[in-house]
């Protein structure tokens, strides 16, 4: 479990094609208190240490994707040098500030629009038919991993406010208008759902 507040903004330093996708992450990390094994939110997605190092001063760790995860997420169109939101697994008795993020992609977005407003910037996204009702106004939402709090809602886009402090330890500070975002809606909105459904 995470909590959608980003800790570190990473990039990816290689990739390898094996049976599945090898990515190799620079992080800010010290990954000597990293097992193997370990899980970390990966730009949204929850992805497992499966090797780790020094390069000089910097730290890395790998991970292998499959190509479900690549396909049904943004990862697929990782390169060389993509940053990356990483949030570690979240520990009993860590400070619960965003809200609960299984790390469990439900959908690929759309920027659409981004406007400033005062310091912050409004972005708007267009997401999928079987995510849009889970996207309520004021409810919680994951972008990229970054716990964010829903202002409207409009059939299938909805919107949010950055402000200067998240544009600058995310990757929000460099998303532009038509780049795709990985998407976890509120586990609770679809409890919520699916609870309705088993009454009606």
């Amino acid at each position: 479990m995470f909590t959608g507040i980003i800790t570190d903004i990473g990039s990816v330093k290689s990739i390898e094609q094996r049976g599945d996708t090898r990515f190799v992450i620079r992080t800010r990390y010290d990954m000597d208190g990293v097992d193997i094994g370990a899980s970390i939110c990966c730009s949204g997605a929850c992805l497992t240490v499966i090797e780790k190092g020094k390069d000089g001063t910097a730290d890395w760790f790998a991970v292998d994707v499959s190509a479900e995860t690549l396909s049904k997420t943004t990862l697929g169109d990782w390169r060389a040098e993509t940053p990356i939101n990483l949030e570690r697994a979240l520990k009993v008795g860590d400070e619960l500030g965003g809200h609960i993020v299984s790390g469990h992609v439900d959908g690929v977005g759309t920027v659409v629009d981004s406007t400033p407003e005062g310091d912050s910037v409004r972005w708007v996204f267009d997401v999928p038919d079987e995510i849009a009702p889970f996207v309520a106004p004021k409810g919680s939402v994951a972008i990229n991993g970054v716990s964010l709090t829903v202002n409207e809602v409009e059939g299938n886009r909805f919107g949010v406010n950055i402000i200067p402090h998240t544009a600058e330890h995310t990757t929000f500070g460099t998303l532009a208008v038509g780049d795709k975002v990985n998407l976890e809606v509120d586990p609770l909105a679809r409890y919520v759902a699916r609870l309705l459904e088993m009454k009606g």
